[in-house]
């Protein structure tokens, strides 16, 4: 076992050690520096950073259940594409630095060099509305065609869509994820993650192993909002766990924006919500690179003259629906919304009908059905 190898055992010993969180990691290493020198401190000397009973721990010898951990995180780190990093790795993502409570140990699969990059976090529901989705879609799009990577949680709903926009760019995206890096949850989303390990970035704070526990998801959240310059949120219901991102993302200085939508969706109480508390109202990618160019060193001018001016609009039928939006709407303002002629706006009113995605209301009225 090499010196590298001996350097990622106490690391991860460390970081699995009973009762040594972020913050108390992060004292011990202030403390006495690297890992292994935690290790070779006397019990008298660790008592003084931290409890007894963490103490003891760090001076007794690794439990089977961590000695198994440590065989099992080596061959991982030895296969293509896995990385292990720690916090005195240069791969370590500096952006963390600033959050406070940084984890020890990353587990990455992909290109760890987009976490090194310009990142914006696109959150939202689980139960998102196919135009949400459209939405979070095509924003993640136009913004890696600004540069930068687009961050989520490998949620079903917006966090799914946002990834998928995001691999259609370079810049591609990071998926922080609530489980080991081993394991895809919801499993619904597994082909998903394979196409980002392949062209983007997974990473867990968790070790390998790890399965789904409600109670790490929130936690999660802190690196989601904390790899980004900013946190956009679309379609969040009251008491979203979206908020909590957007929360954490205004705790540590980093922008909040989010996507309004009808005063009758429910999934638009969270947005504005946001809004109120001073989150930036934005209707396109436009709208976040524009605010992003004031926190900047090199503004991204050049890249938002690049941005399609529709870039919102996935098709002309997802066009009248977003147009529509959640309240009946007559012909005449729809028409003038959309920017359409009488005939193809008819047109895309009867298909929408036939599909089931909007209902025709007495007196000429249009409105969309909440699918």
């Amino acid at each position: 076992m090499g010196f590298q190898s001996d350097e990622l055992v106490a690391w991860v010993r460390l970081d699995q050690t009973e009762g040594v969180g972020p913050e108390t990691a992060r004292n011990l290493l202030a403390a006495f520096g690297l890992p292994h020198h935690i290790f070779e401190a006397s019990f008298s000397e660790l008592q003084k950073v931290v409890p007894e009973r963490v103490a003891m721990a760090l001076v007794s010898p690794p439990t089977d259940a961590i000695r198994v951990l440590i065989d099992k995180t080596l061959e991982w780190a030895g296969q293509p594409g896995n990385h292990v990093l720690t916090l005195a790795d240069s791969s370590y993502p500096k952006t963390l630095f600033e959050i406070g409570n940084p984890p020890p140990v990353l587990y990455a699969k992909g290109r760890i060099e987009l976490l090194s990059g310009l990142c914006l976090a696109i959150v939202g529901s689980r139960n998102a509305t196919r135009q949400g989705c459209a939405d979070a879609e095509n924003f993640a799009e136009a913004l890696t065609a600004a540069g930068m990577t687009i961050v989520s949680g490998l949620a079903l709903g917006i966090d799914a869509a946002a990834h998928r926009g995001g691999l259609r760019g370079d810049r591609s995206t990071i998926a922080v994820i609530g489980t080991g890096a081993d394991i895809v949850y919801p499993a619904r989303n597994r082909e998903l993650a394979h196409r980002i390990a392949d062209t983007g970035c997974l990473i867990s704070e968790y070790p390998l192993g790890t399965p789904a526990i409600a109670s790490n998801f929130p936690r999660r959240n802190r690196l989601i909002s904390g790899l980004s310059l900013g946190v956009l949120v679309i379609e969040a219901a009251a008491h979203s766990g979206s908020l909590i991102t957007a929360r954490l993302g205004a705790e540590q200085g980093r922008e909040v924006f989010a996507v309004p939508g009808s005063i009758h969706s429910p999934l638009s109480r969270g947005c504005h919500q946001l809004i109120r508390q001073g989150a930036k109202l934005v209707e396109s990618a436009r709208d976040i690179l524009d605010e992003l160019d004031h926190v900047l060193e090199t503004p991204l001018k050049q890249s938002i003259k690049s941005l399609p001016a529709d870039q919102n609009a996935d098709s002309i039928a997802e066009r009248v629906l977003f147009a529509m939006g959640f309240d009946p709407v007559d012909f005449d303002t729809l028409a003038q919304r959309c920017g359409l002629d009488a005939a193809i706006l008819s047109e895309q009113l009867l298909n929408l009908e036939l599909e089931g995605r909007m209902e025709s209301l007495p007196g000429g009225l249009f409105r969309r059905l909440r699918l």
